[in-house]
């Protein structure tokens, strides 16, 4: 698994007592019963661990931790700068 799986599901760990048999990439947040509340904690602590924002309708019970983790993973590569940096002529 990647390492970005295994900080999803220690955060998991901390804030929300799942069973670690149904903790795994498939399972979807719903399945582990993890609340709306819960949902906002793991994003504030994603934002204070790894440095990037997840809005609050980006995480929804629906969500596989597989899914998650691309979603995680697309934010930590963040978008591609193309902007140039602007010298005023002087």
């Amino acid at each position: 698994m990647s390492t970005t799986y295994e900080q999803l599901v220690a955060i998991i760990a901390k804030l929300h007592d799942a069973d670690p048999e149904r903790v795994r990439p498939e399972a979807s947040f719903a399945e582990l019963d993890v609340d709306s509340l819960t949902m906002v904690e793991i994003s504030m602590r994603l934002e204070r661990d790894l440095g990037i924002e997840v809005a609050d309708n980006e995480l929804r019970g629906d969500l596989t931790l597989d899914e998650a983790v691309r979603l995680i993973d697309a934010k930590l590569d963040g978008p591609v700068s193309t902007s140039t940096t602007h010298h005023p002529k002087g």
